[in-house]
């Protein structure tokens, strides 16, 4: 049976982690590394000197992002087996920037946006976190939607509507001694669709 990453998911909050894992080539190794492997396999396969791989990995594991499963004699040496420790790395948004996102009211901002996405993305992957030191599972959900408004006043009236909607269902299922659910709702124009080619 291949060990593989130990963690689904870990949250990179401090900027010294973050930098390590920027460049391509260490998120290339920390994907690869989701399954066990040596130096010399991912020399390898990557085709990368060995002087230069080893470099990055030894980075990587200072900065606790790979860690040692195993070490093998072979042909008079010892080779050293790693993996990533996460099966993903998501950034704290707040390490982006030396400054908070300033807390908006505003919901049609898009800063006040951006600062509810950083909030959701800290706080969830901390409680998974947590989850997974706890054997538990942490039970979310999304929910996702296109829509294509002809006017620019229609986001407004869309807007209203779905908070007066969330209102009222929130109140049907609230109860005082149930468990608290934070639920987020943002929209954002679609991206352009990008060609790879």
């Amino acid at each position: 049976m291949v060990a593989v990453a130990t963690g689904a998911m870990t949250l990179l909050a401090e900027p010294e982690r973050l930098r390590a894992a920027l460049t391509p080539l260490r998120r290339r190794l920390l994907e690869r590394l989701r399954t066990p492997a040596s130096a010399t396999q991912l020399a390898g396969e990557l085709e990368i000197p060995r002087q230069k791989l080893n470099y990055h990995l030894r980075t990587l594991e200072r900065a606790g992002l790979v860690e040692l499963v195993e070490e093998r004699r072979r042909r008079g040496c010892t080779e050293r087996i790693l993996r990533a420790t996460a099966y993903a790395f998501v950034v704290d948004p707040a390490v982006m920037s030396a400054a908070e996102f300033t807390a908006i009211g505003d919901r049609y901002a898009a800063e006040h946006l951006v600062r509810v996405a950083a909030d959701t993305v800290r706080q969830v992957a901390r409680m998974q976190a947590g989850a997974e030191r706890t054997g538990t599972r942490l039970l979310t959900f999304s929910i996702e939607a296109d829509i294509r408004f002809a006017h620019p006043a229609d986001v407004h009236r869309f807007t209203d509507a779905l908070h007066e909607a969330l209102a009222r269902t929130a109140a049907e299922f609230d109860r005082p001694d149930g468990r608290s659910y934070r639920i987020v709702v943002g929209g954002h124009p679609t991206p352009k669709e990008t060609s790879n080619d």
